[in-house]
């Protein structure tokens, strides 16, 4: 019998299989960085691990509260991937309280999540968001290239 833990191993190795390009590093030589906010232990460790593959350091929060912490005590990072569902303060408050305080206003942001609702999109366009990605049609690579995609385009 297969555990949870063998299936999930088998699900990163699974979403490794194509091979990422990596993105430049930055005009002075450092990495490019992305904080990852989502409530999925999962999905952090293998977002995580395809984005660490593919030249970026990477940065974690968990929750709203945390990713607001790091963002005051931590320097920015370049590019914040949040998730819209979470318990607490959805990724859309967070990026509405990311936009008023004017926290990280250089900061790229791309939603990454499974809702697609209309109205979802439109506050979070509201609030300047660069992307927006629905995890159930773009696989990780998918994503990976996208958010690259996207920064490269933000910082012309």
């Amino acid at each position: 019998m297969t555990d949870q833990k063998d299936i999930k191993t088998e699900l990163v190795q699974n979403t490794d299989k194509e091979s990422l390009v990596s993105i430049d590093l930055k005009p002075d030589g450092s990495k490019v960085s992305i904080m990852l906010v989502d409530d999925d232990k999962f999905l952090i460790d293998m977002y995580s691990l395809k984005f660490s593959k593919a030249g970026f350091e990477v940065k974690f929060a968990m929750d709203a509260d945390e990713a607001i912490k790091k963002l005051h005590d931590e320097p920015a990072p370049d590019i914040l991937l949040l998730d819209v569902i979470m318990p607490g303060m959805t990724g859309l408050d967070l990026l509405e309280h990311i936009r008023k305080e004017k926290l990280v206003p250089n900061t790229i942001v791309v939603m990454l999540t499974n809702q697609g609702l209309a109205n979802d999109i439109e506050r979070a366009r509201k609030y300047n968001v660069n992307g927006y990605l629905i995890k159930a049609t773009t696989i990780p690579s998918e994503v990976v290239r996208e958010v690259q995609n996207i920064y490269k385009n933000s910082i012309v």
